[in-house]
């Protein structure tokens, strides 16, 4: 169970945040995702004690993130969705808090060089920079959300 329930926000990143938010999951994801699949090694490659990582698997494979098959952990779709997350993440991670520099570099499976994942937009084409995005109502917007303008006001 999430340590805390978003419950009355309308808001896919909330939503998210009640599977994937609890600390030590996205580790634990990232282990996942690296390739690291039975318990004991999750265990000692993120450093998160048992009882808890116990509990975050068992999370996981009820919200369908992972899928255990025997002594093993497998990622789903939505554990590969949640890639790009991770990237943005070791992105930020790189260029904030690595004073040494970059612990894991990215690399591109195809080529075979380094990587630096940006976002596009699917209309154009165009890279989307930091501070080019803006927000409208979808789809699922409440009433209130509906009323907001394009958000945020200012660039």
């Amino acid at each position: 169970m999430p340590y805390r329930s978003f419950e009355g926000q309308n808001c896919s990143i909330a939503r998210a945040l009640e599977v994937l938010g609890e600390r030590w999951t996205l580790l634990i994801l990232r282990e996942v995702l690296l390739g690291r699949r039975r318990f004991e090694e999750l265990r000692r490659n993120t450093g998160v004690a048992t009882n808890i990582l116990t509990d975050r698997l068992a999370t996981l494979v009820e919200h369908e993130v992972l899928e255990r098959r025997g002594e093993e952990y497998a990622p789903t779709r939505k554990a590969v969705d949640a890639g790009p997350v991770l990237v943005a993440l070791l992105q930020w991670g790189d260029a904030h808090a690595a004073p040494d520099g970059p612990p894991r570099v990215l690399v591109h499976s195809v080529c075979g060089h380094d990587a630096a994942p940006v976002l596009h937009c699917a209309h154009c084409e165009q890279e989307v920079r930091p501070g080019e995005l803006r927000v409208r109502p979808g789809e699922g917007a409440n009433e209130r959300q509906r009323a907001e303008p394009l958000l945020p006001l200012r660039g």
